[in-house]
């Protein structure tokens, strides 16, 4: 039995219970998805459903919250789920070893969920899930890039039309003028990404996707108890 008394005195018993009872999914559970498991788990949140088809790697390691040298190569969401289990034995984890994109989105029944956190690398991905998700009526926030960034205390919240610098916000501004998506909360970062001189794959510090997780799922937790 998990002692959550120290967050019940901090938020209340009926703020508290609000989170009992809902429903987070978190799609993509990387660097920054992670850590919203990591965080919804801990908070007390009644039932996450994590999305990713991804295995652990070894270059997971310097930044993923799940990753060890032991676990290289199990599924990501299954590894998640047993921490989460161990965590909060009375947390429902329902774990979907499946990539979310444009063609499955509308089968994930995200109708059923109070809240989504998008934390998909991917752009087709994510705005194929932004857009279903505005059309179901279901309450989402993006996180925009956290590769090539050494600065945590540049991330701010805000919609995507007032977002600057950060090169995925610029596409995700487009594609959302193009899907006729009028608004979106997103987490981004103003510093400017550092030329990555050794190719072009994103590169990654450990304290920087953390701390853009740990805020979106501050957002998520404002929206739950004022539902």
């Amino acid at each position: 039995m998990v002692d959550f008394s120290r967050e019940i005195n901090l938020i209340g018993q009926e703020n508290f219970d609000k989170l009992a009872k809902a429903k987070v999914a978190v799609v993509g559970v990387g660097g920054v998805g992670g850590y919203c498991v990591e965080a919804l788990v801990r908070m007390g949140v009644g039932e996450i459903r994590i999305f990713d088809g991804d295995t652990i790697s070894s270059s997971n390691v310097n930044r993923q919250i799940i990753a060890t040298t032991k676990n290289i190569g199990n599924s990501k969401v299954e590894e998640f789920k047993d921490r989460c289990q161990n965590i909060n034995p009375n947390c429902k984890v329902i774990a979907e070893n499946v990539f979310v994109n444009k063609d499955n989105v509308s089968l994930l029944k995200f109708e059923e969920i109070d809240f989504v956190i998008d934390a998909i690398d991917n752009i087709t991905a994510k705005i194929a899930l932004i857009k279903y998700c505005q059309d179901s009526g279901v309450e989402i926030i993006s996180c925009m890039g956290t590769g090539n960034k050494l600065d945590p205390t540049r991330f701010e919240v805000t919609d995507i039309y007032k977002t600057s610098v950060c090169p995925v916000a610029k596409i995700i501004r487009k594609l959302c003028r193009e899907n006729e998506i009028k608004q979106l909360k997103v987490v981004y970062s103003k510093e400017e990404p550092i030329i990555n001189c050794e190719g072009r794959v994103p590169s990654s510090i450990s304290f920087v996707p953390p701390v853009a997780g740990l805020i979106l799922v501050s957002e998520a937790y404002k929206y739950l108890i004022k539902k």
